[in-house]
């Protein structure tokens, strides 16, 4: 087949780009491809992080995409489609995460369809974690711009089956991340500065309140907790205002157990931070699906997940990590158990067997699946 891919890729930077090349290089192992992104992605006013844009160290820069979309400028939709109908596709592929792209990228999906191309989006999100009045209207513009879809979760299916009851889509987990080798603990520890005889947690990505993180802290402030050698590492960037998280550790007294480093994480510093803990935290009030997640399935390292959206499909509980209600107390005690019963090394034999499943070569498969239907 001759797919186009339209999303973010280099040099935009972040999990969403990350994701894009992965499964652009396992198409292409099979396919013509053709990749396209943005000219702007959000303007700069509307952007919550620092930049939108690659560093030294993001490595995800070798898919050389035509920028062709400008969000915000309606004439470039139908600039964008006439490029992409020269490259003669069978298929597009878009990745939908937020509102905010449905006219855009719906637009172009629309004028592609017209011209006998099959439309499939790959769907990080149907309903956003923090909704708008206008959330709906847009989200159903741009489904129906689309013969069919990959849902990473069954919430994030059942979600499109809301806008679409007829929605044709395959299910399949989010495929691992690759961050480079594992690196051992000590060296890791080493390398981010960090007390080799501490034992440490870690909270990674972008800072925002569905993300939980203020229940997190609240859990290291519980004596089971905070009476342990255990320190927490926050890394990522802030999408909201710091203080609020700076105001709950002076409250709790758990300055001496946190690691702050709140800028974003750089792609070859990542595998550092996830070697260095025991176990990654993720704390969340609403999700449908992880990247993070994925990353700790690279690295086999434990998890702690909400019962919140897809989490629970991916984390087996009591067998690579726990399952627990989105509260301080759920959270502490899971944390607790986890130290008190020295879990981690069987947590990272079972992670070896259960990561088979989570591979780019056959979420790829299901894509070509959904075409030759």
């Amino acid at each position: 087949m001759r797919i186009a891919y339209l999303s973010t890729f280099y040099p935009y930077r972040g999990g969403i780009a990350q994701f894009n090349a992965a499964l652009y290089k396992a198409l292409s192992e099979k396919h013509d491809m053709k990749a396209f992104t943005f000219t702007r992605q959000y303007p700069e006013l509307l952007f919550p992080g620092k930049t939108q844009y690659a560093e030294q160290g993001d490595t995800d820069g070798d898919v050389n995409a035509m920028r062709v979309l400008d969000t915000i400028n309606p004439f470039t939709y139908t600039k964008t489609a006439k490029a992409i109908l020269q490259f003669k596709p069978d298929m597009m592929i878009t990745k939908y995460w937020m509102p905010y792209f449905a006219p855009s990228l719906g637009t172009v999906a629309g004028i592609l369809k017209k011209n006998g191309v099959f439309n499939v989006s790959v769907l990080d999100n149907v309903i956003p974690h923090e909704k708008k009045f206008y959330d709906n209207t847009l989200t159903q513009y741009f489904v129906n711009r689309n013969h069919a879809f990959m849902a990473m979760s069954k919430s994030v299916a059942d979600d499109l089956l809301t806008f679409n009851p007829q929605a044709k889509y395959a299910l399949h987990p989010h495929p691992i991340f690759d961050f480079g080798e594992k690196i051992n603990k000590e060296d890791s520890k080493r390398k981010l500065g960090l007390n080799p005889d501490d034992s440490y947690m870690l909270f990674f990505g972008f800072i925002r309140r569905y993300k939980g993180l203020d229940l997190l802290l609240e859990a290291m402030a519980d004596a089971q907790v905070k009476n342990k050698n255990v320190k927490l590492i926050v890394a990522g960037e802030y999408y909201e205002d710091a203080a609020y998280y700076n105001d709950k550790i002076k409250e709790y007294g758990i300055g001496e157990k946190m690691v702050l480093r709140t800028d974003y994480i750089p792609s070859d510093m990542v595998k550092y931070y996830f070697c260095a803990a025991d176990m990654i935290v993720q704390p969340y009030r609403s999700a449908t699906q992880s990247g993070v997640t994925q990353i700790a399935y690279h690295f086999e390292k434990p998890m702690l997940v909400t019962d919140v959206g897809g989490l629970s499909e991916i984390v087996p509980d009591g067998k690579v990590g726990y399952i627990v209600q989105p509260n301080a107390s759920a959270i502490a005690k899971a944390i607790n158990d986890f130290y008190e019963n020295s879990r981690e090394t069987q947590f990272s034999i079972n992670i070896k067997e259960e990561k088979k499943r989570f591979r780019w070569e056959s979420f790829a498969e299901a894509i070509e699946g959904l075409y030759t239907k």
